[in-house]
């Protein structure tokens, strides 16, 4: 049975049924869930029960090659609730389950993720597709998940920005997103974990064939421009592509998959009481390559 797709939007996010996560997808589904994907960039799904961790990598692998394990160095951390290491850990739990302590540096660092972001753009080989799910949620499933359309974003973009903007190459840093955040500054040996990557401003969606900016709070300069002139160009794109007319605001629920392409959206988590609430989701991460 074809996927039953409900549009938040004409162009952006999409909710998707008739299907059932939890099974094996055929080649025809997964064809279907990249041709929504290629449509409306984010696809909401329902799993109920919600996911187990095998069925969520399950997915995710027939979706592309995708991430295992760290990839950059938190000092002080000691471990993780998880026991796969394709999954990422965005609840803000610590290794037993219980929410951080305030000042522990790996939350302090999550915080970041409250910024409009893209993931992994700090990455030379770039995120193609997150897929995040929820298992445990605060009281009423907030906070909200936003996400923008940066294809819509570009086009709206005047004559005269989309050529200014055409030839420039972006630093993209995660230890800038973080102390942008407000955390701390980044030790040395966090810093040598992960070094900053290069993306062009200007992409081509592959899947879509229609331009799109590539921007997030890892973003902290411009090849060859003043870093004030760059980062002021920068926030002045980012406060246009995040719009209200080019947002969706998603409201989650328990045994919810969200799944966004992150080569034409930015996102952003939204505060709750992190301290006092759990919020278990976890996440999945698909690259343009395999990444060793």
């Amino acid at each position: 049975m074809p996927l039953q797709v409900k549009p938040k939007s004409p162009e952006f996010a999409a909710e998707i049924g008739g299907i059932d996560l939890a099974q094996p997808a055929s080649d025809a589904t997964i064809a279907e869930i990249v041709a929504a994907m290629d449509r409306y960039a984010v696809c909401v799904y329902h799993a109920e029960p919600p996911l187990t961790d095998e069925q969520h990598i399950a997915l995710s692998r027939r979706l592309g090659p995708i991430q295992r394990g760290s990839v950059l160095v938190v000092s002080g951390k000691t471990g993780t609730r998880m026991r796969h290491p394709e999954l990422l850990d965005q609840s803000n739990l610590d290794e037993y389950g219980e929410p951080y302590p305030e000042g522990d540096r790996s939350l302090l660092f999550k915080r970041a993720n409250r910024l409009w972001h893209t993931d992994m753009s700090f990455h030379p080989v770039r995120a193609t597709y997150s897929l995040l799910a929820s298992h445990a949620l605060p009281p009423g499933g907030g906070p909200d998940t936003e996400f923008a359309d940066m294809r819509a974003a570009y086009d709206a973009l005047p004559a005269a920005m989309k050529a200014r903007i055409e030839p420039l190459v972006v630093e993209h840093s995660y230890w800038h997103s973080r102390v942008m955040g407000g955390g701390p500054e980044p030790t040395a040996q966090e810093r040598a974990s992960r070094p900053p990557a290069f993306h062009r401003l200007v992409q081509t969606h592959p899947g879509s064939g229609r331009k799109t900016l590539y921007l997030a709070s890892h973003a902290c300069a411009i090849e060859g421009w003043p870093v004030a002139e760059a980062r002021a160009l920068l926030a002045e794109l980012t406060e246009f592509a995040t719009e209200p007319r080019f947002v969706y605001a998603h409201h989650w629920r328990l045994g919810d998959v969200v799944i966004w392409d992150n080569r034409c959206t930015m996102h952003r988590a939204r505060p709750f009481d992190d301290l006092v609430l759990r919020r278990d989701v976890r996440r999945t991460t698909c690259r343009e390559a395999e990444v060793a």
